[in-house]
């Protein structure tokens, strides 16, 4: 089964305490696709400038992914930096520069509109309905957000809301888009707006998962190391998209295993800088870790 990804492809400026990284390959369709790349067949529609780097989409090319749907416009690619402090928390942004990506206009090629599993990445709540009025049929839609569209567009976003499977966000967006300070209550809410279930991502505290058959909850992984956080949220989102469609399956039994194996990859990604650690990933290495992971809460 393949997984459609409608996002954006940037270049990052990254700066914590443990160094800097300039103009890196970033953008939540970049770490989505990387990480769900490891599972499936990935479909990225997104829109780059006329200055993107070539060894970029050898990489993307190197994983199998299909990039027809990637636009190449007059301009510069969409920019972000940013600086962490030692605590890794949310960044300090010292500059957002949308250049092409201020105008996308995701169109979603004919071959890709038959996509079985479809993932709506963190862009305005208006083109994410765009491309649910493209997709025929999906099996499952999934879709992200942010704080600034739940304030700036909020009769949009939850327009979408109501018309996808699955919403992952992270707890400061859940409280939130529900208005409610605790996370049972605001899941419960927000549960009510439409989808069949919510993921919160918790950052160090691993994921919640959220639906009619109850909580489930996969911790992070303990690393001894951990040096830029960037994407890890849409890693998580790309390995458990990834992992549903691999397996094709939405059961409860499937939702937990993704949920899993999203906090799996993305455990990876904070280990090196921006998509360099998961650029590079082996599948053998996924699993060693998922083996691991599984041991964590056992009793036996």
């Amino acid at each position: 089964m393949s997984v459609l990804v409608v996002g954006s492809i940037a270049l990052d400026t990254i700066e914590t305490p443990f160094g800097e990284v300039r103009e890196v390959l970033g953008g939540s369709a970049s770490y989505f696709s990387l990480a769900a790349s490891q599972f499936t067949d990935v479909k990225i529609v997104a829109v780059v400038g006329d200055d993107f780097p070539e060894e970029n989409i050898g990489l993307f090319k190197s994983k199998g992914m299909e990039l027809k749907g990637i636009q190449k416009a007059s301009g510069k690619t969409f920019r972000w930096h940013g600086r962490y402090g030692y605590d890794l928390g949310g960044p300090q942004t010292l500059g957002t520069y949308l250049n092409v990506f201020e105008s996308f206009d995701p169109v979603i090629p004919e071959e890709y509109s038959n996509a079985e599993y479809v993932f709506l990445a963190n862009i305005d709540p208006e083109l994410q309905l765009n491309v649910l009025n493209q997709v025929k049929k999906p099996k499952l839609v999934a879709c992200d957000t942010m704080n600034y569209w739940i304030e700036k567009k909020p009769k949009e976003l939850m327009e979408v809301i109501k018309n996808v499977d699955l919403l992952i966000i992270n707890d400061a967006e859940a409280r939130e888009l529900a208005q409610e300070p605790m996370i049972i209550k605001a899941s419960r809410n927000i549960l009510e707006m439409g989808p069949e279930a919510l993921i919160v991502k918790r950052g160090e505290y691993g994921a919640l998962m959220f639906s009619k058959e109850g909580i489930f909850w996969a911790p992070s992984y303990p690393l001894e190391a951990v040096v830029d956080p960037t994407g890890a949220g849409d890693t998580f989102a790309g390995g458990f998209m990834g992992s549903l469609a691999n397996g094709d399956s939405n059961g409860s039994a499937g939702l937990k295993k993704a949920v899993t194996y999203g906090c799996v990859i993305a455990s990876f990604t904070v280990e090196d800088f921006g998509v360099k650690r998961i650029a590079h990933l082996q599948y053998k290495e996924i699993e060693t870790r998922f083996t691991a992971f599984l041991k964590l809460s056992r009793l036996d």
